[in-house]
């Protein structure tokens, strides 16, 4: 699925993105990978979401 970042906290690695669908959802440090250094407001995603589709569980740069 992609999305946009809509919000990231890079001191807690953490944050919001906003699904193509319109949908927000909450990201924390375990979605972003450690090569990750910068995500920045209205950058393109692609992430992988939990069982029920409630949260972030990856997230990479697009």
């Amino acid at each position: 699925m992609q999305g946009t970042v809509a919000s990231y906290d890079e001191r807690v690695r953490a944050g919001t993105v906003l699904l193509d669908d319109g949908v927000a959802l909450p990201f924390d440090t375990v979605a972003v990978p450690g090569d990750v250094r910068l995500l920045r407001w209205g950058q393109r995603v692609v992430v992988e979401l939990d069982a029920a589709e409630k949260r972030v569980t990856a997230l990479r740069i697009f």
